[in-house]
Parts: C-alpha cells; sequence; structure tokens
C-alpha cells in the first residue's frame, strides 16, 4: 500500500514539474510572436509559476505518499497538474498545428481554483465538518463540472479574448446548452469557494486544539494572501496600469497562494508542528513595526528637506540612523503589545517567570524556592509530568 502510494504520488508530481519545466525551457529559448499577446509571459511570471505548481504538486505528492487515506494530497497534487497542463498551453502556442488546442485549455485555469474549494472543505481530516456540508460539496463538485463540460463544447472558447471558434464546439440548440452551463459554472464554483472559506469557522469552534492550530495555519497563510493583494493595489496605484505592475501583481498574489498548499502540508503532517501563535504574533509585530518606521523615515527625510531645508544626502542619511536607532526600541514595545492578543501564552508564561524571579531574591527556604519553581514551570510550559534534582551538600 505505501509503496503503491508513492508511485502513484510521485509520477503525478514528476509530470506536473516535466509539463511546467518543458515549457519554461522552451518558452525561454524561442519567444512567441507579438501576435499572440494572450501566451505572452514574463520572466517573472515564469519564476513565480514554476514556484506555483513546484508547492502544489511537492506537497500534494508528499501528502498522498504519507497520508495517502487522506484525499488532501491526492487533490493537491491534482491541482498541480492541472496548472501545468494550462501551463503547457503556452508551449503549444508556439506551434501553428496545435495553436486551436493551446486557446482551448485556457480553462484549466479557473478548473484548478475550483477545485481548491474541496481543499478547504475537508482540510485538515480529510472529511467534512459535518453532514449539513454536502450539498455545498456536491454544488462545488457540480459547479467544476460544469464549467469544464460547457467551457470544452461550447461553441466558442469562452476563455479567449476575443471570442475564437471551439474546435470541438457543439453547434445548434446544444451548443447554447453548453454556454449556459459554463455561465452557471464559473459563479457556482465562486460561491461554494466562499461557503468553504466559511466553513473553517464551523469547525474551528467544535474543533480540539490540534485541529485547532492545524486551521490557524491555513488562515495564516489566507491573511498572507489578502496582504499580497493589498500591497499589489497599491503598487498598481503608484506605478499606474502596465506590463510591470500587472506582472508585479501576478507574481505577489500567485507567489502568496503558493503559501497555502505548504501551510497545508505543515498542519497535515503535524511534523514539528510549529507555534503558529508565535508565528503570527512575529509577522503582525515586525509588519507594525515595519509601517511605523517606513512613516517615521519619510516624515523625517520631508521634514528635513522642505521644512527645515537640510541637503539631502545629509536629510536621507540623518534619517536612516533614526529609524535604525529606533527598531529595537520600537519592536520590543510592539511584541509585548502584539503578543497579548495573539500569543497570549508566551505573554502569561513570560509574565509568570518575571513574578518567580521577583519573589526568589526574597527567598531564603530551599524548599520553598524547589516548590515555587516547579509550580512555575508547570503553568509556563504545562508539561505531562515535572521532576527537580537539587544538589546536596554538606
Amino acid at each position: 500500500m505505501a509503496a503503491a502510494a508513492f508511485w502513484r504520488a510521485w509520477s503525478i508530481w514528476a509530470i506536473s514539474m516535466a509539463a511546467a519545466a518543458t515549457t519554461i525551457a522552451y518558452s525561454a529559448t524561442h519567444p512567441l510572436s507579438a501576435k499572440l499577446a494572450s501566451f505572452q509571459v514574463s520572466r517573472l511570471d515564469w519564476v513565480t509559476a514554476i514556484l506555483f505548481i513546484g508547492a502544489f504538486a511537492t506537497v500534494g505528492a508528499l501528502l498522498a505518499w504519507k497520508r495517502p487515506e487522506n484525499p488532501i494530497g491526492w487533490l493537491l497534487s491534482v491541482i498541480g497538474v492541472v496548472f501545468a497542463v494550462a501551463i503547457f498551453s503556452v508551449f503549444l502556442a508556439h506551434f501553428p498545428q496545435t495553436l486551436a488546442l493551446a486557446n482551448w485549455l485556457g480553462f484549466l485555469y479557473l478548473t484548478g481554483a475550483g477545485l481548491c474549494a474541496f481543499v478547504v472543505l475537508l482540510f485538515p481530516t480529510g472529511h467534512l465538518p459535518s453532514r449539513r456540508w454536502r450539498p455545498v460539496a456536491w454544488a462545488a463538485g457540480a459547479g467544476v463540472a460544469c464549467w469544464v463540460l460547457g467551457c470544452a463544447f461550447a461553441p466558442t472558447l469562452i476563455t479567449a479574448s476575443p471570442p475564437v471558434r471551439n474546435p470541438v464546439g457543439v453547434s445548434g440548440p446544444a451548443g447554447h446548452i453548453f454556454t449556459i452551463m459554463a455561465g452557471v459554472g464559473g459563479p457556482l464554483m465562486a460561491a461554494t469557494g466562499l461557503a468553504a472559506v466559511l466553513s473553517l469557522a464551523f469547525r474551528y469552534r467544535r474543533a480540539r486544539t490540534t485541529e485547532r492550530a492545524q486551521l490557524k495555519w491555513l488562515v495564516y497563510a489566507g491573511v498572507l494572501i489578502v496582504a499580497a493583494l493589498l500591497v499589489s493595489a497599491l503598487a498598481m496605484r503608484i506605478m499606474g496600469p502596465g506590463n510591470a505592475a500587472d506582472n508585479l501583481e501576478n507574481a505577489m498574489t500567485s507567489g502568496a497562494i503558493a503559501l497555502v498548499p505548504v501551510a497545508i502540508g505543515i498542519a497535515v503532517l503535524r511534523y514539528r508542528l510549529y507555534d503558529i501563535d508565535r508565528v503570527l504574533s512575529r509577522t503582525v509585530a515586525y509588519a507594525i513595526v515595519t509601517g511605523l518606521l517606513v512613516g517615521v523615515y519619510a516624515g523625517l527625510v520631508l521634514l528635513a528637506t522642505q521644512l527645515l531645508r537640510v541637503h539631502t544626502p545629509v536629510a536621507v542619511a540623518a534619517s536612516t540612523l533614526a529609524a535604525a536607532a529606533l527598531f529595537n526600541p520600537v519592536r520590543w514595545r510592539v511584541q509585548k503589545a502584539v503578543d497579548r492578543r495573539f500569543n497570549r501564552a508566551r505573554y502569561d508564561a513570560d509574565q509568570t517567570v518575571a513574578a518567580f524571579a521577583a519573589r526568589l531574591k526574597d527567598a531564603v527556604d530551599l524548599d520553598s524556592a524547589r516548590d515555587d519553581l516547579a509550580n512555575v514551570v508547570y503553568q509556563a510550559l504545562e508539561p505531562a509530568h515535572v521532576s527537580l534534582w537539587t544538589s546536596q551538600r554538606d
């Protein structure tokens, strides 16, 4: 069973990576003509694509191998294959004989996104939160099926712009039915994806400590995606519309989404499941500190150059030194405040140890100090058993 899972999982991984690597290698040495603008991909997008596909395919293969009974690994592997085949359409676009097939494969991008709803619904146990969520799962499956069948056999390629005749499209009334199916499948996948995200809150309320930590990893990845979207939107406003801004936006968004399978892999495997509360508190703290110091730096530069009329290099150097000097004090205060909210266990443990250190200064009885130390260790670390050995001297 383990050997069969190993070969299946890593065979799927090999297909995904081979398709992506072939496309990237060939496209790097054979640029597409300007007529195929829809297939033009920048170098930054290629790097992001290989990271994106590699994350889904690798984590999926690892989970399918180590946890073959959990469908999440197999789903991630399928998503990796779907995106790899979608990327492979760029390779097919280089040849006139397969250009129609390259256009036809365009619907696979959204298909992979639709399959992600199943991953979220089944995370982390591989089962639905309850039987009440079965209609959502069936609706998600119907949405993917409608989208795939509709795009595959509609009279025109729905994902192509401008519209292109579908080489395998069905004409007549049946063709209109497939068009309607594609139109229904897209919104249905979006709705079920939103419902899958909402299911995390339902699962979190009923979860135990370990499962809650697993869910926090997925939420953490989701927060990073939202942050990447906000930063990319800000970059778009600053840089203005253009290829550079679009490439940066795609790279940041895709790179953040690639963190989702990584978080899922950590949570499902649970090998050395890192303290997610500590990771969250550090992320929030450094984000706040970075924002504050950037604001201080910009404010000092404007103050020195606009009001005080100081020479620009001098103002920049002084502002840099001031921001560097403020880093540690600001970081310490912000981290302490953030720990109270996001890493309460660490904050309470620090408070317990600090109180013990204050009591130890006035302690004179060894037995009472020993009992107090054992109690502090139990409160701060919550071990299953506490033993304390002291050296006996004459």
